[in-house]
C-alpha cells in the first residue's frame, strides 16, 4: 500500500499530540478528514514504518520520529514534490511562513501560498499535502509550521531546504 501525501500530513500532526489517548474522529476533525480517512492514512504510515504501534492493548500509534526526519530530508522533495504555481490569494507556507519566513528575506520573489479562499496573502501557489491543509493550520499554528517547513523541502532552493530540515530536527528529534 504506497504512501500518500495525506498520510505524512497525519503522521506530522501526530507528533504535536501530547497524550497518547486519542480517537480517529478527533484526529479528522483537527485534519478535516473523515475518521475512515484518518484510520487509513495510519494505516499506511504504519506499514511504511512513519508510526509505531501502540505499546499497549488498545493504545494508538505513536510517531516514529527518525523514520519521519529521515523521510522529510531525503524523500519528501522526490515523493511529494511541488512546483510553484500561477499567483493566487492563500495562505503562507514554505520560506513565506514562520519559521523560516522569519529567517529569510525574499526579496523581490513572490510568497508561496496554498490555494485558500480564507487566505489573507497574494503568491505563487504550492499545492498541498492534502487539500485539507489550510484549514487545519488555521487550526494549529503548530502544524502550520510542521507543513510550511516540509513545503520548504518540497519546492526550495538548497538554502531554504537546508534550514526547514534544520528546524524541522530541533523540533521533531532534538525536543520532540
Amino acid at each position: 500500500m504506497p504512501l500518500k501525501p495525506l498520510d505524512l500530513m497525519v503522521g506530522l500532526s501526530l507528533t504535536l499530540r501530547k497524550e497518547p489517548v486519542w480517537t480517529y474522529a478527533e484526529l479528522g476533525e483537527q485534519l478535516g478528514l473523515s475518521a475512515s480517512e484518518a484510520n487509513k492514512a495510519v494505516e499506511r504510515c504504519l506499514q511504511a514504518g512513519l508510526l509505531s504501534p501502540g505499546a499497549s492493548e488498545g493504545a494508538k500509534p505513536t510517531p516514529v520520529r527518525a523514520a519521519l526526519m529521515e523521510f522529510l530530508a531525503h524523500g519528501v522533495r522526490y515523493a511529494f514534490s511541488a512546483r510553484p504555481g500561477r499567483q493566487v490569494r492563500g495562505t503562507p507556507t514554505a520560506h513565506s511562513a514562520p519559521p523560516l519566513s522569519d529567517r529569510i528575506r525574499a526579496g523581490d520573489e513572490p510568497a508561496y501560498v496554498w490555494p485558500d479562499p480564507e487566505g489573507t496573502h497574494r503568491g505563487q501557489a504550492i499545492e498541498p499535502l492534502y487539500s485539507s491543509a489550510p484549514g487545519a493550520a488555521r487550526r494549529s499554528p503548530a502544524l502550520h509550521e510542521l507543513l510550511a517547513l516540509t513545503d520548504a523541502i518540497r519546492c526550495g532552493r538548497s538554502r531554504e531546504r537546508a534550514l526547514a530540515i534544520e528546524e524541522l530536527h530541533k523540533r521533531l528529534i532534538e525536543s520532540p
